[in-house]
């Protein structure tokens, strides 16, 4: 996105199928490059409801705030429109800790290093919603003069 030409989507198959519809249709008709970058739970993660519900684990990430559904289309700049659109809800930040404890990779820490768990987890909150405010800024930005 920083480039200003590329086209840039966040997606996830769970949350939205729409938003993920109309992000491939932007990409696709987009000329020049284009970037979608999905949220696709793995056996790795640890899903402790099973592989068969990446589906609802995918939404509760967005939810929460650990993932974020936007679409960033440059031709938007050329129209005098902000390029940045934020598809996802504000963030329910309090179901954070549930979404990263529902995931092995997460929870073992607790296990292996009950110490800096605590720490760590906090850690990867804060920089969510470090992301998210980040985002924020984006929607904020006047485009009214790019033509």
């Amino acid at each position: 996105m920083s480039y200003g030409h590329v086209y840039v989507a966040q997606i996830a198959h769970g949350s939205s199928q729409m938003q993920m519809l109309k992000a491939i249709k932007e990409a696709e008709s987009y000329n020049g490059p284009s970037l979608i970058i999905a949220y696709s739970p793995c056996i790795n993660h640890g899903i402790k409801a099973g592989m068969g519900s990446t589906q609802k684990q995918a939404a509760l990430a967005v939810e929460c705030g650990y993932w974020n559904l936007f679409r960033f289309d440059p031709r938007l700049a050329e129209e005098g429109k902000n390029p940045f659109v934020m598809d996802s809800k504000e963030p329910e930040w309090d179901k954070y800790d549930d979404f990263l404890m529902s995931e092995t990779r997460y929870n073992q820490l607790k296990k292996i290093n009950p110490d800096k768990a605590k720490a760590l987890l906090d850690l990867n909150k804060s920089e969510a919603q470090r992301k998210y405010r980040m985002y924020q800024r984006y929607l904020a930005m006047d485009y009214s003069n790019e033509k």
